[in-house]
């Protein structure tokens, strides 16, 4: 029985899959103007895509920031991501610090969701997930391949391992270059539902290509989709207002 997860009034894991849309703002400004934009639009989740910010080196500055959003988004769940380079981010940071940072925004309450990435060292990983935790902050645990889709065995296990490592929202993107890839992650996200999962996971296959994989969640089993308000964060994303109308189009359908 895979386990729903309930933020601010929102579960997740049950019926169709809840949007979110990034935010990818570079000044404090942009940032204020984007959160008061996503407040009005058919959205389920805001992630706050860090790495695009200019400030994300300086803790103190990314706390304000936080706090800012915090505000005007005060009764949307919020994803803190800074996505790494190596895995589609805008920049790289040291290891210490992508952990660092994590650690301290987690601790400070101010958002609902830390997105970690699952090729960090497993210890690391493991306490970022406590302390979230005793700070009652939820943990993806993802993993992004934007240069190929790995096999139906190899994107299975890697959510398993998300999964046993005590994230609560198992993640894993990838890349296609043909329809049968789209089609292996499909099935991945299936199987993984179907055999292993308990708690709601996340995939979607990228691209053109992988569009199908992002409004068709609740058939395969992926409880989440991001969505664009004006910038995407990664390719393939769809306007959250054409996403909604198709995704109701296929819940009433199930």
């Amino acid at each position: 029985m895979i386990k729903t997860i309930t933020v601010k009034g929102l579960k997740i894991g049950e019926g169709a899959p809840k949007i979110c849309v990034p935010m990818v703002g570079e000044t404090l400004s942009e940032l204020k103007e984007e959160a008061a934009h996503l407040k009005t639009l058919d959205l389920d989740l805001v992630e706050w895509r860090v790495d695009f910010f200019e400030h994300v080196e300086e803790i103190g500055k990314v706390k304000e920031a936080a706090e800012v959003i915090r505000t005007i988004l005060a009764d949307i769940p919020l994803i803190f991501t800074f996505r790494s380079l190596k895995e589609g981010g805008e920049k790289e940071i040291s290891g210490e610090y992508y952990i660092e940072l994590n650690k301290l925004v987690a601790e400070t309450e101010l958002v609902d969701f830390i997105d970690i990435e699952l090729f960090n060292d497993e210890k690391k990983v493991r306490t970022l997930i406590e302390i979230a935790h005793g700070h009652g902050v939820y943990v993806i645990l993802s993993n992004h391949d934007f240069e190929k889709t790995p096999s139906k065995e190899e994107i299975v296990s890697r959510l398993r391992k998300a999964q046993e490592l005590g994230g609560d929202l198992p993640k894993m993107a990838v890349m296609p270059t043909s329809a049968a890839d789209v089609l292996t992650l499909l099935v991945a996200t299936n199987t993984m539902n179907e055999q292993y999962a308990d708690r709601p996971i996340i995939t979607m296959s990228m691209g053109g290509k992988g569009v199908i994989s992002r409004l068709a969640g609740e058939l395969f089993g992926s409880a989440l989709t991001f969505g664009a308000a004006n910038k995407a964060s990664a390719p393939g994303q769809v306007n959250v207002l054409e996403l909604r109308k198709v995704l109701n189009l296929l819940h009433s359908n199930l």
